[in-house]
């Protein structure tokens, strides 16, 4: 398949407590880039053109869950193609995660728009993107500092 020139660059906040996984269901908006009806994925978002990613992961978090991010390491990178455009996803491990346990989407910017629903869920047993979420040995890798994996879709 030929991809259009143009890649979305995107950061993703991993949220992990237990076998828990902070996830979210969004609500089909106007600039949401995948519409996911009732799969569950993690917060974040696009990262702005000239912006490093830990500041486009820390202002997507703040704007989705209110809450500011202690951002750890680099856990994953992932690519793939959707409707003939290429898109580079990097997720990354967030540390405080008791600071996640009671959101308030009223309180944020972007969070009552996009989010129908946020809570931390058994990703083996909850359908999630990127899939991989759903079988990666999530605590370990955070416990073991283990480095970034990389998975793509082309």
């Amino acid at each position: 398949k030929e991809l259009r020139m143009d890649r979305r660059v995107s950061v993703r906040g991993a949220v992990i407590d237990g076998d828990k996984l902070l996830c979210v269901q969004l609500h089909p908006y106007d600039g949401a880039v995948i519409q996911l009806g009732d799969t569950w994925c993690i917060p974040g978002g696009g990262v702005d053109k000239g912006e490093a990613l830990v500041d486009a992961l820390y202002r997507e978090m703040i704007e989705e869950t209110g809450v500011a991010p202690e951002i750890g390491q680099l856990l994953f990178v992932q690519q793939f193609a959707h409707e003939g455009r290429e898109f580079l996803e990097c997720i990354f491990h967030i540390i405080n995660t008791t600071d996640y346990h009671n959101i308030d989407l009223s309180k944020t910017s972007h969070g009552g728009a996009e989010i129908k629903q946020i809570a931390f869920v058994d990703p083996a047993k909850t359908d999630i993107l990127p899939k991989f979420l759903t079988t990666e040995p999530l605590s370990t890798l955070v416990k073991e500092q283990h480095p970034a994996k990389f998975f793509s879709y082309l």
